[in-house]
């Protein structure tokens, strides 16, 4: 997946300058992207704070951790039964 060369703190700054009455083009035209991915941002972090977006990233983070325990664990537990099967 391609990253974004603006973090999510900047994008949550532009969505405030969308709130404070900029619109989608000319907020495109100052940050250099497309009016619609401006959209698609509002879409996905708006009405969010910068600490929020941070916070959400670490949980993403520790969710996958998490699933990778969990398939270990279960690997191990699989591979146990298979030895003490008779």
């Amino acid at each position: 997946m391609r990253k974004s060369r603006f973090t999510e703190t900047q994008i949550v700054s532009i969505l405030r300058e969308y709130d404070a009455g900029a619109s989608f083009i000319e907020l495109g035209r100052r940050h250099g992207v497309h009016p619609n991915t401006i959209s698609a941002w509002k879409s996905r972090y708006g009405g969010m704070q910068s600490s929020e977006v941070a916070r959400g990233r670490v949980l993403e983070d520790e969710n996958g951790r998490m699933k990778r325990i969990i398939a270990n664990l279960s690997l191990e537990n699989d591979a146990m039964k298979e030895l003490t099967a008779p």
